[in-house]
């Protein structure tokens, strides 16, 4: 397959070597010194596209593909206001997009038994819940795109929560702030170097119940990226990653 690359930065690098490992064909990749080589033509040398870059120039980018007709695969966070109206815009064009927050296998499993285990804990009105989330200090859009699928996982199936509140700290401190007992709290903290933590934690006053995804580095979200294009470059329509996963239970 002939994949194009929108963002050509760290994980933009790793999507390339996990491609190449996978027999596919890098056609094109795009970064901020030659967006002038942005165009219809070089983009339909690809049989899809994997898009790994800022918020501000997503929505450009998706327009980019949607003109040329390529699938595109959206790994950029930060644009979840805007969902609905490029879900329409695919759709009325019959072009194909697949986004998730995170394209990890793991961490797919983990939104899966989060909102299992959301059911649950519905039979135990005394533990309450909240979300922890440790990014690196570059991560520019707090509460992580990861963290707000987690969390809109808990309220879909939770009967006590129904909406999330973000705190941000930059130390081992924990600041609940002033949340309401129906509003979810996601803490999150910047430390250097640190891939990605996500801690769904259920607390009472005689235990404590973790459930934690602990990335070791960023290959499993290219590989996850890479599978969604393999599956989605003879598809149309607008497409969530859990579409690609098979979870029977």
């Amino acid at each position: 397959m002939k994949i194009a690359l929108l963002g050509y930065g760290k994980m933009g690098k790793i999507i390339e070597k996990i491609a190449l490992s996978r027999k596919h064909e890098i056609v094109l990749t795009i970064d901020h010194d030659n967006l002038h080589d942005l165009t219809a033509e070089n983009l339909q040398k690809a049989d899809a596209v994997i898009e790994f870059t800022m918020p501000a120039s997503v929505l450009s980018n998706i327009d980019h593909c949607f003109n040329a007709g390529v699938p595109i695969v959206v790994g950029t966070t930060g644009w979840h206001d805007k969902i609905d109206e490029v879900k329409q815009r695919c759709e009325e064009g019959n072009n194909a997009l697949m986004y998730a927050t995170n394209f990890s296998v793991g961490v797919n499993i983990f939104f899966h038994i989060n909102r299992m285990l959301a059911k649950v804990m519905n039979n135990y009105p005394y533990y309450d819940v909240q979300v922890e989330e440790i990014h690196h200090t570059q991560k520019l859009d707090a509460p992580s795109g990861t963290a707000i699928t987690i969390a809109e996982g808990i309220i879909d199936n939770l009967e006590s929560k129904n909406e999330w509140v973000n705190v941000l700290t930059t130390d081992d401190s924990h600041d609940d702030g002033n949340v309401a007992t129906d509003q979810l709290l996601i803490e999150s903290m910047r430390i250097d170097s640190v891939p990605g933590t996500h801690t769904v934690i259920y607390d009472s006053e005689v235990d404590t119940i973790e459930f934690k995804h602990t990335a070791h580095n960023r290959n499993g979200f290219a590989l996850g990226a890479v599978l969604a294009a393999e599956w989605l470059h003879d598809k149309k329509g607008f497409y969530s990653v859990e579409a690609m996963f098979d979870f029977k239970a």
